[in-house]
């Protein structure tokens, strides 16, 4: 029979690597997911520029070239609003709230173990970056800039590839908040699917 001592002794259990330990009520970051998140924003960055470098290298602004008519068409236009040129008079705060969104991101992304919300932030971070770029650097001046659109769609806005990236991580964003996934892979209610098919529930 186990002395009062030896039962005293015992060691703690450990719950499994990459799960949160029941008093925390939290996941442990993810190194995947965080990888994932850097990834998508990179591609998204990078396929944004390069396209707007195609566009304003091959087209005249103002040209408008049929793609799949009546449906897709490419219109180089140089946006310094928002969508439907909303905001046109004040591009500075579009500058300014893209900063701070793509900084957010960026301190929020060690708090990430959901693959989902990965995928969904490095989309946004990607889009927001690729427009903060046309704004900082392209004319008529710093911060003034004004934002390279060519994608037009029948009775909607003329956009590029980073607005498609952000609208899309947004979406994605919206429908894991109605599932009750948290960026943190834990469902509301602090619960997370065991290995076994069962939930955990943990305090906190």
């Amino acid at each position: 029979m186990p002395t009062e001592s030896t039962m005293d002794n015992s060691s703690p259990v450990t719950p499994p690597r990459g799960e949160a330990s029941p008093s925390s009520g939290r996941s442990r970051p993810s190194g995947r997911a965080i990888a994932v998140l850097a990834l998508l924003a990179v591609v998204a960055y990078a396929t944004d520029q390069l396209t707007k470098l195609w566009v304003t290298s091959t087209m005249l602004e103002g040209e408008r070239i049929p793609v799949l008519p009546p449906l897709l068409h490419w219109y180089f236009i140089r946006n310094s609003g928002a969508a439907f040129s909303i905001g046109e008079n004040v591009t500075w705060v579009f500058t300014i709230v893209m900063t701070v969104v793509s900084l957010a991101i960026l301190v929020y992304a060690r708090r990430v173990h959901s693959l989902g919300w990965a995928i969904a932030l490095g989309l946004v971070l990607g889009g927001a970056l690729g427009n903060l770029t046309d704004r900082l650097f392209r004319e008529p001046s710093f911060g003034m800039g004004h934002v390279v659109d060519f994608i037009q769609l029948p009775n909607f806005a003329i956009f590029n590839v980073a607005d498609s990236a952000v609208v899309s991580g947004v979406v994605l964003i919206c429908l894991l908040t109605v599932l009750g996934i948290g960026a943190d892979g834990l469902r509301h209610g602090g619960r997370r699917p065991s290995r076994d098919g069962e939930d955990k529930g943990f305090e906190g």
